[in-house]
Order: structure tokens, then C-alpha cells, then sequence
């Protein structure tokens, strides 16, 4: 068998502490839930203890009834009326057994389905909601697969087990336990001779977690490839097709899909070997039981009732073993995957609101003070010692080359980041001392494409106040001149946007996202020059709705271009994280230095 790349193993494996940590919080999360766990655990011990009394109550038949009248027709005699109604009584209670198990079985089986889904659905509700609240670092440092991985495939490796996997390692466990308990009971010598195979069942079943754990986790890497495999050729079909590399593919294809089947052929190996095991220890017990059951009956050691009882019910000693070995997989793929999702929630919100925050004032004047930040503890200065003070109502662009830290010094701003070093404060309050819900409603960013959601045109405007109403809305489309464009669709303002809002051009969708911010009416404007990566009919119809939506307000821009620079009060230019200079357009053209150089270019490329 191949082996399992490193990193995989550890991750789908817990050790001792961390199984016991995260069963406790499982059942910490259960606490609601009790009630029908009680209640399940209670109809699990009722079936099972139905499949071992009906065992039980052959004996009895045997022993009290058929054996009785065989021994009196033997005699010649008549066959005892008690005999006769033992039997029946025997034949009638084995009916209603099975009557009782089939009601607690199926009922057990929809109370701890419905325990356990309700568990994944509070689960899920409480993961994405947190992740709703994680600040931007924690996205910048997770891969957004892994986030996502957290919601489906973790969630997806407790489906399972939550919808019967559950039920039957509860049922395994207590089958095994009242077996061992009631074969005892029956003949404790017996059941010595029996338990010689034990001990070699026990072993092969240890053997047997061990390797197809390993062969399971082969079988989960290869499926992984195999996918990621597809998903490329898929994506990349144009490409592919252009170059002529269908066949290459397909062979690169094959080669992974080959490993695949060769891991779940090892696998299918490792089961191979163990089941016939099980199957051979029962049949093995069961011919001991039948040999020295028979010796015993004839020493008068033991009835003949007794040695069925044995036969009938050495079948589910066996059998929970088995099922137990082939559920430890399935309870450590669970448990990883439970503990991953708690890691998540124990992740700690960069961006918080401390106790005590108080609201933003209006139209104030912001200060940024020797700003230093990084993205992660060990990363590189992104921002050093910066210093700016922007005044209410100005507007200021932040100029520089790509990575300089200009759309850095923006999201400070809009906190959604806190610096390393240094204060911001909007009219003399610290950003970090401020309600969240002051702070989105007072500072609004508007990024450079509009996103959409799934849903109407209203929807998605309405995203930035859910509670606000149509006339509102209107009047948000109205203020930037834009309610007519929209009201023009054929289905007006309920128009479906579709996913990303697909069914809206790029001029449209930065419209909707620009009357989102109008809705919310903020003080201050963070803008990602929403206008850079749109035709110019489109462009100038954005333009005069950004106009309308900056009067009256602060805004900080990226400009992307120097034309947006030119029309703003001040303009900032951030190099090598440093503020390097600042003042108005035509200051900093005339001074010579960095931006003169850069708007001198640009001008040039202009043709002007």
C-alpha cells in the first residue's frame, strides 16, 4: 500500500486529551437535546434487550415445554397441559418482542437522527455566523478552500454517523455488554470455554482499525486528487482544447484515477481478511458451544435450552465487535472534523468591540497618528509611522504604486483592520473604543466591483438596512439619479440579480453597491475608484452618481487614476508604507517630487 502523505494522518487523528475535549463539548452543545438522548439511549436498550430475550425465551420453550412433551409422548403418556401452555405463551411473547422492537427500533432511529441533525444544524448556524464576524486578518491568513471545507466536508463527515452511525455504535456496545452478562449468567463455564476466541477476535479487530484506517485515509487523499484533477480540466477546458493537450490530460487523468482504484482495492483487502475472521470465530464458538454444550447436557451440567440459548446468541457477541471495529474510522473522521470546527470557533475576533464602546460622532475630523501595521505578527511593515488629518468634508487621494500600502491606510480607516502601532480617532475617539455599529454606519467602503447577491435589485440595496423601507430605497436610487435606470427593467426593482449579480452589466452592479452606501447615509466614504475598470459610457454615468454621493461628505479614494487626484481637495502619496507627501494636486506638481514624476507620465501617456 502506498503510504499516506505526511499531514494527513495527524489531521484525521485524535489523541487521547483532544478525543475527551472535544466529546465534552459535543455534549455541552447536546445540553438541549437531552431530554430525546435519554430517551434514545432508553429505546436502544429496549431492542436490544428484545434481540437477546428472544433467544431466551427459546430456551425456556425448550426447556419448560418441548422437552417436557417429548419426554412424556416418549413415555407413552399424554403431553402436559403446562407444557402446552408454555409454548404458547412463549410462541406469543416472542410475537410481541418482535413487536416492541420493531416500535423502539424505528423510533430510536428518528429521535437520535433528529438529536443528532439538530446538532449539526445549530453546528452550522453557529460556524457561519462566526465567520460572518471574523475580522479581514483571519481571511487573509486562511485559504478560502479550508473555510469552506470547514461547512462541507467537515460537516458532511458527521452526516453519516449522526444519521445511523450513531444508533449502531450505541446499540454495538450495549449488545455486546447485556450478551456477555446474560451467557454468563446462563452457564459461566460455558461461556469460559467460549471466550477462547476472544482474545484473537479482539486482536484481529485492533489490526483491523489500524489498517484500514490507513487504507481510508489513502482512499480519502486519492479522491482529493482525483477531483482536484477534474475540477482543472474542467476549468480549464478552453485551454486545453486550444492547445491540443486532450489526450495529455486524459493520461494524467487516468493516472490518478489508476492510484484511486489500487487504494480502494487495498482497502476492500483489509476487509477481506478481517470479516471471514468474525465470521470464522462464530462459527468456531458456536461448534464449541454445540460440542461441549452436548457433553454437558449429557453430564445433566447443563439443559438443551440452555445450549441453544448459547447457539442463538454467541451470533451477537460477534457481530457488535465487528461493527464496533468498522465504526472507529468513522467516530475518528468525526471527531477530527469536530474538532477542526470548534478550532474555528475558538478563533479569536481580530476586530472587536471592547466593553464600554461609545458611538462615532458625525462629520468629525479624522486623525491618523503614527499608524504602523503588519499583516501577521512576523510579516513584513506594510505602514510606518504614518501621520494624516483629514478634515470633515475633504476629499483626499491616496496615489502610489501597487503594494505600497494605500488600500492598507484605507481599511485602517474603515477599521477593518487595527493597527500595530499608533492611533486613529474620528473626532477625538479611537476607532478601537467605538461601536461596530457607529463605526459601519458612520464609515462606509465601497469596493471597486460591486458584489451582489443572490436575490432583487431592492434586496441587495436594502443589504445595507435591512429594515429599511421601499420609499427608502427610492429615495437612496433618487439621490444618485439612477432610480430610473433601474425602474426601466422589466420587472423594476424586483428584478432577480441572479449569483453575483450575473443578469446586471459592471456599471450596474457598482450603481447598486454606490445606493447601498447612500442608503446608509455615512459621514465618511472609503472608495476604491469604482470607476477604473469601466467603459467610458458606463464610467461617466457611475462618475456623476459618485459625485452625488460624495457631497456633503469625507471620502478617502484610491485613485487608480490621476484624473480622480486631480478633481480631490488633497492627495496622499503612500510609498514603501511611508505617507511620502501630501498636499493638493497642483502643490505637489509644482514641488517636483514623487507625484510630479508620476502625474508627468501619466500625462504623457495621455497624449496631452
Amino acid at each position: 500500500m502506498r503510504g499516506v502523505p505526511s499531514g494527513v494522518d495527524e489531521a484525521d487523528r485524535l489523541d487521547r486529551e483532544q478525543a475527551k475535549h472535544v466529546l465534552r463539548r459535543a455534549l455541552s452543545m447536546m445540553q438541549p437535546y437531552r431530554r430525546n438522548l435519554r430517551i434514545s439511549i432508553a429505546l436502544i436498550a429496549t431492542y436490544t434487550s428484545c434481540i437477546l430475550a428472544g433467544p431466551y425465551l427459546v430456551r425456556w420453550a425448550i426447556d419448560s415445554s418441548i422437552t417436557p412433551a417429548a419426554e412424556a409422548l416418549r413415555a407413552g403418556e399424554a403431553v402436559p397441559t403446562d407444557a402446552v401452555r408454555i409454548l404458547n405463551t412463549a410462541i406469543a411473547l416472542y410475537v410481541v418482542i418482535a413487536i416492541v422492537h420493531y416500535i423502539a427500533q424505528r423510533t430510536a432511529i428518528v429521535t437520535l437522527a433528529r438529536v443528532g441533525e439538530s446538532f449539526l444544524r445549530d453546528l452550522r448556524l453557529r460556524v457561519f455566523a462566526h465567520l460572518q464576524r471574523l475580522s479581514m486578518p483571519y481571511y487573509d491568513r486562511e485559504k478560502a478552500g479550508v473555510i469552506v471545507s470547514r461547512m462541507t466536508s467537515d460537516v458532511d463527515a458527521m452526516q453519516e454517523l449522526v444519521q445511523m452511525g450513531l444508533l449502531h455504535f450505541v446499540s454495538a456496545i450495549m449488545l455486546l455488554f447485556i450478551a456477555l452478562i446474560w451467557l454468563t449468567f446462563v452457564s459461566w463455564q460455558l461461556m469460559l470455554v467460549c471466550a477462547i476466541a476472544i482474545p484473537f477476535v479482539v486482536i484481529a479487530s485492533i489490526k483491523f482499525q489500524r489498517d484500514s484506517n490507513r487504507a481510508y485515509l489513502t482512499v480519502r487523499d486519492r479522491i482529493g486528487n482525483t477531483l482536484s484533477h477534474l475540477q482543472e480540466g474542467i476549468a480549464g477546458v478552453r485551454v486545453i482544447q486550444a492547445y491540443g493537450r486532450q489526450d495529455l490530460e486524459a493520461q494524467r487523468f487516468a493516472s490518478g484515477n489508476q492510484e484511486l482504484y489500487v487504494a480502494h482495492m487495498e482497502s476492500v483487502k483489509v476487509q477481506a481478511w478481517y470479516i471471514p475472521v468474525i465470521e470464522f470465530a462464530g462459527y468456531f464458538t458456536t461448534a464449541i458451544a454445540l460440542g461441549v454444550g452436548g457433553w454437558m447436557v449429557t453430564e445433566d451440567m447443563l439443559t438443551i435450552g440452555a445450549v441453544a440459548f448459547f447457539v442463538l446468541t454467541l451470533s451477537n457477541l460477534f457481530e457488535p465487535i465487528q461493527q464496533l471495529s468498522q465504526l472507529f474510522n468513522q467516530l475518528q473522521s468525526s471527531g477530527a472534523a469536530l474538532q477542526k470546527l470548534f478550532q474555528l470557533l475558538d478563533t479569536d475576533i481580530d476586530v472587536n468591540e471592547r466593553p464600554g464602546a461609545i458611538d462615532l460622532p458625525k462629520h468629525s475630523t479624522i486623525e491618523v497618528e503614527d499608524v504602523m501595521f503588519r499583516y501577521s505578527p512576523d510579516g513584513e511593515t506594510v505602514l510606518d509611522g504614518v501621520q494624516l488629518t483629514i478634515a470633515p468634508g475633504e476629499r483626499l487621494a491616496l496615489v502610489g504604486p501597487t503594494g505600497a500600502g494605500k488600500s492598507t491606510l484605507a481599511k485602517l480607516v474603515a477599521r477593518l483592520y487595527d493597527p500595530v502601532g499608533g492611533t486613529i480617532r474620528m473626532g477625538g475617539v479611537d476607532l478601537r473604543d467605538a461601536t461596530l455599529e457607529s463605526l459601519r454606519r458612520e464609515i462606509v467602503v465601497v469596493p471597486q466591483e460591486g458584489f451582489l447577491f443572490h436575490g432583487t435589485v431592492r434586496d441587495n440595496v436594502r443589504l445595507a438596512r435591512p429594515e429599511a423601507t421601499d420609499s427608502e430605497v427610492l429615495a437612496a436610487l433618487e439621490s444618485l439619479g439612477v432610480r430610473e435606470r433601474f425602474e426601466a427593467f422589466s420587472e423594476g426593482l424586483d428584478t432577480e440579480v441572479n449569483e453575483r449579480g450575473s443578469r446586471l452589466s459592471a456599471g450596474e452592479k457598482q450603481l447598486v453597491s454606490l445606493a447601498r452606501a447612500a442608503l446608509v447615509d455615512p459621514s465618511v466614504l472609503v472608495l476604491d475608484e469604482a470607476t477604473s475598470s469601466l467603459d467610458p459610457g458606463t464610467e461617466a454615468l457611475v462618475e456623476r452618481a459618485m459625485e452625488r454621493l460624495m457631497e456633503g461628505r469625507t471620502v478617502i479614494v484610491i485613485a487608480h487614476r490621476l484624473s480622480t487626484s486631480e478633481r480631490a481637495h488633497r492627495v496622499g502619496v503612500v510609498t514603501e508604507g511611508t505617507l511620502l507627501e501630501l498636499g493638493t494636486h497642483d502643490e505637489l506638481v509644482a514641488s517636483g517630487g514623487h507625484y510630479a514624476a508620476l502625474y508627468a507620465t501619466w500625462v504623457g501617456g495621455l497624449g496631452r
